[in-house]
């Protein structure tokens, strides 16, 4: 059993350090490791439960979150602040996206060259002065040199006595 574990746990590290794209396995290690991945390894208790009338055993599912949630009163006021301040909204903030805070919003994003959806984006907040200023800019690298955190401390000791000078 501790076997099993240590297995899944170093499928696990390899994974992840492929997914980071710091390692490359051989063929045959790969193919091993997606083999081990794909079989299930629990033992039968052969009570598994029967679900309504499909006769199919059932699984746990954890709740999906869909799309994000709806911003609070207080960040909507201070959308709308923002957008007043631009000249896009007319009115006292209110804390209610409304259809007057959505015109405000298209009028706001077509003035400064952004796709008039009336949603609230990265970029869209960025302008208003209320995003990220690295909004947009796609994927974070990481600095030269940086250590991976997934690896070992002995990996990682090896990879720089690799690096090319």
């Amino acid at each position: 059993m501790r076997t099993l574990q240590n297995n899944r746990r170093m499928t696990r590290l390899i994974l992840a350090a492929l997914a980071v794209g710091s390692l490359t396995l051989p063929a045959a290690v790969a193919a091993q490791t997606t083999s081990a991945s794909k079989t299930s390894h629990k033992p039968s208790t052969g009570t598994a439960k029967k679900s309504g009338k499909s006769g199919k055993s059932s699984s746990r599912k954890g709740k999906r979150v869909k799309g994000q949630a709806a911003p609070a009163p207080d960040r909507i006021n201070e959308i709308q602040g923002a957008l007043a301040k631009k000249g896009a909204y007319s009115g006292a903030p209110s804390g209610k996206w409304d259809d007057s805070t959505v015109e405000a919003m298209k009028k706001f994003q077509s003035s400064h060259g952004l796709n008039p959806t009336g949603k609230m984006d990265a970029l869209t907040l960025q302008k208003l002065g209320l995003g990220s200023e690295t909004a947009g800019m796609g994927v974070p690298t990481p600095p030269p040199n940086s250590s991976n955190r997934l690896l070992s401390s002995k990996v990682q000791r090896d990879e720089v006595k690799n690096e090319p000078e």
